[in-house]
């Protein structure tokens, strides 16, 4: 019976893997159930078999990937370290890195609760909503270690100018927003 699990799995993956590159690339609403089944390499039917639905489908997508963000997280800790000018800095220059790389195209969870922008109940954007909630999550907890006053409001704040450098490093392809959005977050702590 395990033997029959691994082919299983492998080709859950698999469809887990396509599905993400593609929406990740073009968006969930320009991807079909063909697209996904002809990257995976399996018929439409074996991916019903997998996933009862599109939807089901992107929110599995979305778990996945925030179980590998979290394994990143807990695997590079160690460079968010030090004072909380000192864990800003490596914050927003590990963004503006992320940024340049080729085809980069923000954060795949704020890109998709705004492609469903008009579907406030669809599963995904309960999924997106927890993934962002434990990033803040982790910020706060970072700068409580960095002895900040009030690390969740702060942590609130460093959310709400990752996302703007994001956006506007799309909107822009200007990188120094990353800059100007550490520079922000650091005026935020030195108030307090």
């Amino acid at each position: 019976m395990l033997a029959m699990r691994k082919p299983a799995a492998r080709t859950r993956r698999g469809i887990l893997d396509a599905a993400y590159e593609l929406f990740h690339r073009k968006g969930f609403g320009r991807v079909s159930i063909d697209d996904i089944a002809a990257l995976a390499k399996i018929t439409k039917r074996t991916l019903y078999n997998h996933f009862k639905s599109k939807d089901d489908l992107l929110v599995a997508v979305l778990d996945h990937q925030h179980e590998l963000a979290a394994a990143r997280i807990r695997k590079h800790e160690s460079r968010y370290s030090g004072s909380a000018e000192e864990i800003l800095t490596t914050l927003f220059s590990e963004l503006a890195i992320w940024s340049k790389r080729p085809g980069w195209t923000g954060a795949g969870f704020t890109r998709l609760v705004m492609e469903l922008a008009d579907l406030p109940g669809h599963p995904a954007r309960a999924v997106a909503r927890r993934h962002k909630a434990a990033v803040e999550a982790w910020h706060a907890e970072l700068l409580k270690k960095a002895r900040v006053a009030m690390p969740a409001e702060r942590a609130r704040e460093v959310a709400l100018l990752t996302e703007g450098a994001m956006s506007l490093i799309l909107i822009h392809g200007d990188r120094g927003y990353a800059d100007a959005a550490a520079r922000a977050a650091k005026r935020l702590m030195r108030k307090d």
